[in-house]
């Protein structure tokens, strides 16, 4: 092994492989090491075979023979889509992994009202017969919706006499006379925001957010959503593969047991009694509890099905949106759809996952509601994430610290995090157009 390098990045996460092959295309010499040989991709990890998520998940004995074949489970750790049009595909476009990448289409999105799953409207027909809005509220969003596409942020004209920048989106939308049922529709699940506190945001990041979706379906046809055959693992091993072909070194089971500092600024690591060099670091918070603070908790479910998932139409894969609204918490809850038809589970077999910002004490008790749209359960695996953020920006000891993968629908903000610290590193900013 080499005994220099301009990066070490310790984990082999899905943001830690991104800004490996980001660095290995500018001809950084990058070496990874993670301390873990059996669970590659940290959080972001896929468990597989069916066994392997047993053992993760440390429930004993052995799962049961009516799940099938245990090679053919592929469990995802962490529940997101990618938008099609999104920055995720954009990166990976930029560096040529998506030619590791099978992405497929995602069947559907839906949102609950009520007590009804409805599904959200992906053509103009589709729309018209939908019960998410009635009437006079289907023409009134289609007035707003029709502003939205056809803003264009280098274009004032297209603003119509708005300061899209300091008014609201509750103003905009009391501006268009939207009603409640039409603002949950546009906010949570076209917008995918998952608070309601975008309320108070400028209103010109709403129809960013919309053109994203809009672009994205008119490029699916189904659904604004991707997602990657054999599981949203093969992310991280795009990357990785990626890096490997441009001279980069991956080094597993390999602990750290100091990261050594000279005047402040990271000047390498000792793993194993020996002493690699390094000029800059990047690490998952996991490897420096004393530089993280914990600012929240996510709560996932990971529930394997023998049936479909009630009023989806027997779809094979979606997005099943819960607003704040149904539940009176301030989160909404996601639950992720997916099955054979993307190579992670059996035939006749589902994987629905839950997936929401922890709120209370009492974890199972706050997503009972999408628990009780999947019933009847036939496996659950409950398991809850600390979200870590770093206490500084690293730029002074040269220590870059990606945060912890919060319960967004999409990997748009995980994106704003490798391209911020992209842009501290190299003091370039990702261009992709």
């Amino acid at each position: 092994m080499n005994k220099d390098y301009d990066v070490i990045i310790l984990g082999t996460g899905l943001k830690e492989c991104a800004l490996g092959s980001l660095l290995a295309s500018l001809g950084k010499k990058v070496l990874h090491i993670d301390r873990s040989s059996a669970q590659h991709a940290g959080d972001s990890a896929l468990l597989s075979p069916l066994n392997v998520a047993y053992r993760h998940f440390s429930m004993s004995g052995s799962f049961p023979t009516s799940m099938g074949r245990g090679r053919a489970w592929k469990v995802d750790l962490l529940p997101k889509f990618l938008m099609a049009k999104g920055q995720l595909v954009r990166i990976l476009a930029h560096v040529d992994a998506l030619r590791y990448l099978d992405l497929r289409v995602v069947e559907a999105g839906f949102l609950l009202k009520g007590s009804r799953i409805y599904k959200v409207p992906s053509t103009e027909t589709e729309a018209l017969a939908s019960g998410l809005m009635g009437l006079f509220e289907k023409r009134r969003f289609r007035k707003f919706f029709v502003y939205a596409l056809n803003f264009d942020e280098q274009d004032p004209r297209t603003y119509k006499g708005l300061d899209l920048r300091k008014m609201t989106v509750k103003s905009l939308f009391r501006r268009f006379d939207l009603g409640q049922d039409v603002t949950d529709f546009t906010g949570h699940a076209l917008a995918l925001n998952r608070t309601n506190s975008y309320l108070d945001r400028p209103c010109i990041e709403i129809l960013e957010k919309i053109q994203l979706y809009t672009e994205s379906l008119t490029k699916n046809g189904k659904s604004p959503y991707l997602y990657p055959n054999f599981g949203m693992g093969e992310l991280a091993q795009a990357f990785a593969r990626l890096t490997s072909s441009q001279g980069g070194i991956f080094l597993t089971n390999r602990p750290v047991e100091e990261i050594l500092i000279r005047e402040g600024r990271v000047v390498g690591i000792r793993s194993e009694g020996q002493i690699t060099r390094c000029k800059q670091l990047i690490c998952d918070p996991s490897y420096v509890p004393d530089r993280v603070r914990k600012v929240g908790q996510v709560i996932r479910a990971i529930c394997i099905l023998g049936h479909p998932v009630k009023n989806t139409n027997g779809a094979n894969s979606g997005l099943i949106i819960v607003p704040s609204a149904q539940t009176n918490r301030r989160s909404d809850i996601y639950i992720f759809l997916t099955s054979s038809m993307h190579s992670v589970a059996v035939q006749g077999k589902y994987i629905a996952i839950v997936s929401t910002a922890l709120e209370s004490k009492d974890p199972e008790k706050e997503i009972r509601l999408a628990l009780e749209l999947l019933e009847p359960i036939e496996q659950k695996f409950l398991y809850i994430s600390d979200l870590h953020v770093p206490n500084d920006l690293g730029t002074n000891s040269q220590i870059f610290i990606t945060t912890s993968y919060d319960a967004t629908a999409h990997f748009e903000s995980t994106c704003m995090d490798i391209k911020e610290i992209y842009r501290r590193m190299t003091g370039l900013g990702l261009k992709f157009d």
